[in-house]
C-alpha cells in the first residue's frame, strides 16, 4: 500500500488525538466512557468531628439523616469508649470505619522506649478497634517533627516492615486491620505516596504475615500524586480506607471550587469494586451544617458521574 506524506500526517494526527485523550483520561476530570458494571459502593464515613451538632447523638442524628453510613473515631483512649460507642450507634445504620491514630510514640524512632510505646499502644487500640468490628487502624511510620529518628535506609524499612506484619498478625487475630497512611511531604516525607505503601503491605504479605493494608488522602494525593486514578490502583487488593477534602485548603469537599475534582480517583475505586469507606477528614471555613450538606452532594454528584 502507498501511502503519501498528507495521508501519513492525517493518520499520526489521529493516532495522536487518541493516545492524548487517553491519557488525560486518566487525570482529568471527565469521566470513562461505559465499560462494565462497577460493584463499588460510595459508603461515606465521618470522623467525629465532622458533622454538626452539640454532641456525638446530635451528630449521628445528621449523619443518619444525610446517608453517612460510618463514623472514623479517634484511637486515643479507644477501649474505654467501646461500651458508650456502641449505646451510640445502636440501632442506627452507622458502623465503625477506620479508628485515626491515638498511639503514642512511633515506629522508626531511635529510642527502644519510644518504639515499645508505639507497639503497645497499637495493640491497645487494635484491641478495641476489633471489638468495635473496625475495618482497621491506621498509622503513619513518622511525621517529620518526630526526632530522632532512624535513617531512611533499607535497613529501617525491613525493620518497619518486620514490626508492623507482627502488628498486622495482631490486628488480623483481632478480626481487623492495621493501615498504612501516606502524607504529603511536609508532614511526613519518609511514606508520601499510596504505591510506597501498598508495597510495604505486598513485601509484608510475602513475609507471611496477614493485616497488613494501605489507604489513600485525597488532600495529601494533591500534592504527591501525579494521577489519583493511578494512585488507587496501584494499591489493588491492599486499600482498605480512603479520606477526602478540600484540594487546597483541606475544608469541605467544594469549598475550593473547580479544583475539588475526584472524578479521576473515583475511576480508579470503581475499577477496584473498592467497597469499604471513604471518610471526610476535614475542617471548614463557613457554616458547617450548609458546608457539610453541599459536600455531601458534590461527592455524590461526582462519583455517579464516573461510569467504568
Amino acid at each position: 500500500m502507498t501511502l503519501d506524506r498528507r495521508n501519513f500526517l492525517k493518520t499520526a494526527a489521529v493516532g495522536t488525538a487518541a493516545v492524548t485523550a487517553g491519557a488525560v483520561g486518566l487525570s482529568s476530570c471527565t469521566p470513562a466512557p461505559p465499560r462494565c458494571t462497577s460493584k463499588a459502593k460510595l459508603k461515606i464515613s465521618f470522623q467525629e468531628g465532622i458533622a454538626p451538632g452539640a454532641n456525638l447523638y446530635e451528630r449521628l442524628d445528621f449523619m443518619e439523616e444525610h446517608g453517612v453510613v460510618g463514623l472514623e473515631p479517634g484511637g486515643r483512649g479507644l477501649r474505654g469508649r467501646v461500651n458508650s460507642l456502641r449505646e451510640a450507634l445502636s440501632g442506627r445504620n452507622i458502623k465503625i470505619s477506620a479508628i485515626v491514630a491515638g498511639f503514642d510514640g512511633w515506629v522508626i524512632a531511635e529510642e527502644d522506649e519510644t518504639r515499645q510505646r508505639f507497639v503497645e499502644s497499637m495493640q491497645e487500640i487494635i484491641i478495641g478497634a476489633g471489638e468495635l468490628e473496625s475495618t482497621g487502624v491506621i498509622f503513619v511510620p513518622a511525621f517529620n517533627g518526630q526526632r530522632p529518628t532512624m535513617p531512611h535506609t533499607m535497613a529501617t524499612r525491613d525493620y518497619m516492615c518486620e514490626v508492623i506484619g507482627r502488628l498486622g498478625d495482631f490486628a488480623h487475630s483481632h478480626g481487623t486491620t492495621v493501615i498504612f497512611e501516606p502524607l504529603n511531604r511536609r508532614e511526613a516525607f519518609v511514606q508520601r505516596q499510596v504505591a510506597d505503601a501498598a508495597m510495604k503491605c505486598r513485601d509484608i504479605e510475602n513475609a507471611g504475615h496477614a493485616g497488613v493494608t494501605c489507604m489513600g488522602d485525597f488532600w495529601h494525593m494533591t500534592w504527591e500524586e501525579t494521577c489519583d486514578y493511578a494512585a488507587f490502583m496501584s494499591a489493588g487488593k491492599y486499600l482498605q480506607h480512603v479520606h477526602i477534602a478540600s484540594r487546597r485548603h483541606r475544608r469541605m469537599p467544594g469549598e475550593d471550587g473547580e479544583y475539588d475534582c475526584y472524578r479521576a480517583g473515583f475511576r480508579g475505586l470503581k475499577m477496584l469494586d473498592y467497597d469499604k469507606y471513604i471518610s471526610f477528614e476535614c475542617g471548614t471555613a463557613g457554616d458547617r451544617y450548609e458546608t457539610v450538606t453541599a459536600a455531601l452532594k458534590l461527592i455524590r454528584e461526582q462519583w455517579d458521574e464516573v461510569i467504568v
